[in-house]
């Protein structure tokens, strides 16, 4: 056998192993498993949520920490994937939501929280205008619609290995169920091959649609050049840039845009800015926005049941105006970062197959030694040995996704992040064969 097939054999062996002992050590999350494929298919309703051989089902949390239904407690690094940014039933989220509870909930007009959130919204974010939607899925789709429809234009400029929401994949070709835009696809910091697309595509091209930082792509940052061409290509050809800040409106108080000093015509949002809630909101420059005017004869029609539910309208206030404060987004991306580059310390002194990437409070494992610019670059990952992370993790107590991504909730403290560096350091030293 070659050095890489005994390798491949000596991942095999501890993988499955690890999986025995995952198995053995969850009876009850697997009779729930097992219980749910029964009504649902594959006993599930979120695909991410799903991994082999079965998902460990949460019983209760608090704070920083969940416990499972077999009684294990985990730290929460994952922060259900940015949107858990205040940690587990924070009082004044609490007690914002027992507020609006108590005033009575779905009016079926408008109520007296709405504006002053929309307000918050755009003064933090910069935006003339902001509308309200029920997820960051839903935000991509209006306002990728609305750009086309402002620029009398039909195609879509995304990049390889992007996520907008359930219907705007665009890992390994494509979703079979995005939205039938008419696409282009480039490839993220990639300066000149995406820069003769859009000279290419000019006439027809309506908008340009990234996140600043791919999040659930593996934590891969545009470059600040990357990001100022397409500023400058697209307001050359009258196309439309839309920032996806979905997840990356946390990294500073102003969100990733501010750092990059990019202004787009329109950003979206989602995850933490509702509190918690299910959210999602586009907004930006109010030409553009004042198409959904509802005072104007040509208005476009923008529904939604829940668009201003006040559960959403006062956790989202009372989170992003008394909690996630510009001072308290300062300090939990300081301490994201300093997390991050101890752990790739950790991984350096050992001579690792092993980084992590990220900005701020999000970051993301990946099992290789090689830079990484771009979805191609994190797919030289070994993924048998980034599974074996996870679930070595998972027995140390640490909670995170199965790809790899970690994202800091605000409870998170020193204790917590030396629990996750002691962990990484277990694994670095107990597999460091595999990671030669």
């Amino acid at each position: 056998m070659s050095e890489t097939q005994l390798r491949n054999a000596d991942i095999d062996a501890v993988l499955n192993e690890a999986k025995e002992l995952y198995v053995a050590g969850n009876p009850k999350s697997l009779a729930r498993y097992v219980e749910a494929t029964a009504v649902m298919p594959g006993g599930n309703t979120r695909t991410v949520l799903h991994y082999a051989p079965f998902p460990l089902a949460m019983e209760r949390a608090a704070g920083c920490r969940l416990w499972d239904l077999d009684g294990h407690e985990f730290v929460d690094f994952l922060g259900e994937y940015t949107a858990g940014i205040f940690g587990h039933s924070h009082p004044v989220i609490r007690a914002a939501l027992d507020k609006a509870l108590d005033g009575g909930i779905n009016f079926g007009a408008s109520n007296l929280v709405e504006a002053r959130f929309a307000r918050a919204v755009c003064e933090r974010f910069g935006l003339d205008r902001v509308r309200f939607t029920n997820s960051g899925t839903e935000a991509n789709l209006l306002a990728i619609s609305v750009a086309r429809i402002f620029t009398k234009r039909s195609k879509v400029m995304v990049f390889d290995g992007g996520y907008h929401g359930a219907v705007f994949g665009f890992a390994g070709g494509g979703s079979p169920i995005n939205a039938p835009f008419e696409y282009v696809v480039a490839s993220y910091n990639d300066m000149e091959t995406t820069r003769s697309l859009i000279a290419t595509n000019a006439t027809d091209l309506a908008v340009v649609i990234l996140e600043p930082m791919y999040g659930s792509g593996g934590c891969i940052p545009a470059t600040p050049e990357f990001l100022a061409m397409l500023r400058e290509e697209t307001s050359r050809i009258g196309a439309l840039l839309i920032l996806d800040e979905v997840m990356t409106s946390r990294l500073s108080p102003g969100g990733l845009q501010a750092v990059r000093g990019i202004k787009p015509d329109l950003t979206t949002f989602g995850k933490y800015i509702g509190g918690g809630m299910s959210f999602g909101a586009f907004g930006g420059r109010g030409d553009i926005m004042d198409l959904f005017d509802p005072r104007r004869p040509d208005a476009l029609p923008h529904a939604g049941t829940f668009n201003n539910n006040v559960l959403t309208m006062n956790a989202g206030l009372a989170g992003l105006t008394e909690i996630y404060t510009p001072e308290a987004a300062k300090a939990l991306n300081a301490r994201g970062d300093a997390l991050r580059e101890r752990l790739n310390a950790l991984c350096r002194a050992a001579d690792a197959r092993l980084q992590f990437t990220g900005i701020g409070s999000m970051l993301a494992v990946h099992t290789t030694r090689d830079p990484i610019r771009t979805p191609a670059d994190a797919a030289k990952s070994d993924a048998k040995l980034k599974e074996l992370f996870f679930f070595d993790m998972l027995a140390q107590g640490i909670w995170l996704a199965r790809r790899g991504m970690m994202t800091l909730c605000l409870p998170i403290g020193d204790a917590e992040c030396d629990k996750l560096a002691a962990a990484v350091e277990e694994f670095l030293s107990s597999r460091s064969a595999l990671l030669e």
